[in-house]
C-alpha cells in the first residue's frame, strides 16, 4: 500500500486515509463504506460508529469480510490486490455493507437496517434485503443489478455475476425467495424465482429463468431452465468455468426447442 502511494501521489492522501490509518481491516471497512454510504440523513461519522461497533464485535462478520475479500481475490481476475476489493470493488462493498445491515436487522433495529439497505441499492445498484441469509466466502462478480430477496438463503462459497434476481413470484407472503446451496455459480441476468432449491455445486447459466428446483451439481440453462448437463468440480463457484463453448450452446438450443 505505501508502494501505490508512492507511485500514485495523487491518490496518495486518499489511500493514507482508507487504509493505511487504521490499525485492522475492520476500521478501514467501516470508514471506506461510510465514505461511500453517506447522505444528508446518514453522515459520515454516525456510519463509521454504526459499522465500526458491528464489525469489531461480531466474530462471524469478522471472518466473513475476509474470506469474502479472498473469494474476490482468488475468483476475479480484475481484482489486482486484497486493497483492490477493499477500496474499488463494490461487489465487495455491496457485500459487506449489507452483513452489517442483517446484524442490524437481527438485533432488532429494523429502521436502520432497511435504511442502510435503500441507500447500498442507491449508491451500489445491489439490492438486497437485511434479512436475507449469506454465507461465507461469496463472489459478488461486478455486482451491478442483483436482487436476493428477504427470505433467500445463499451458501457459502457461492459467485454470482451481475443481474442476478432471486425473487418470489408474485405478492405472497412467508418464505418464497430461493436457497442457493454452497459452491454453486450463478451466471449473469439469471432469474431464480420462488420458494425452489439451487442444489450444491449447481450451475445456472447465464440470461436462465429458474422456476423449479435444481439438483446438485447440475448445469441448466434455458427458459424455463432446463437440466443439460453435470458439473465435474465440486464447487463451480470456485473455478468460475462458465464459458458458453459451441456444445454448450448447441446443447441449449437442443433443450429449449
Amino acid at each position: 500500500m505505501n508502494s501505490s502511494a508512492e507511485k500514485e501521489p495523487i491518490l496518495s492522501s486518499f489511500l493514507y486515509a482508507s487504509v493505511l490509518s487504521h490499525d485492522c481491516l475492520e476500521q478501514a471497512l467501516g470508514f471506506v463504506l461510510a465514505n461511500r454510504l453517506h447522505n444528508p440523513t446518514l453522515l459520515a461519522t454516525q456510519l463509521v460508529d454504526i459499522f465500526n461497533n458491528v464489525m469489531m464485535h461480531d466474530e462471524g462478520i469478522k471472518r466473513s469480510i475476509r474470506l469474502d475479500v479472498q473469494a474476490f481475490k482468488d475468483r476475479d481476475p480484475a481484482c489486482l490486490s486484497y486493497s483492490s476489493a477493499l477500496l474499488y470493488l463494490k461487489g465487495y462493498h455491496s457485500l459487506q455493507s449489507y452483513r452489517v445491515a442483517h446484524a442490524l436487522w437481527n438485533q432488532g433495529r429494523k429502521v436502520l437496517a432497511l435504511a442502510l439497505q435503500s441507500r447500498i441499492s442507491e449508491v451500489f445498484g445491489v439490492d438486497i434485503h437485511p434479512a436475507a441469509k449469506i454465507g461465507e466466502g461469496i463472489l459478488l462478480d461486478h455486482g451491478t443489478g442483483v436482487v436476493i430477496g428477504e427470505t433467500a438463503v445463499i451458501g457459502d462459497r457461492v459467485s454470482l455475476m451481475q443481474g442476478v434476481t432471486l425473487g418470489g413470484t408474485g405478492n405472497e407472503v412467508g418464505d418464497r425467495h430461493p436457497k442457493v446451496g454452497a459452491g454453486a455459480l450463478i451466471g449473469a441476468s439469471a432469474t431464480i424465482l420462488g420458494n425452489i432449491r439451487i442444489g450444491e455445486g449447481a450451475m445456472i447459466a447465464a440470461g436462465s429463468v429458474v422456476l423449479k428446483h435444481i439438483p446438485s451439481h447440475s448445469m441448466v440453462a434455458g427458459i424455463p431452465a432446463k437440466v443439460i448437463g453435470y458439473v465435474d468440480e465440486q464447487d463451480p463457484s470456485l473455478t468460475m468455468n462458465h464459458d458458453a463453448s459451441r456444445d454448450f450452446l448447441e446443447q441449449i438450443a437442443l433443450n429449449s426447442g
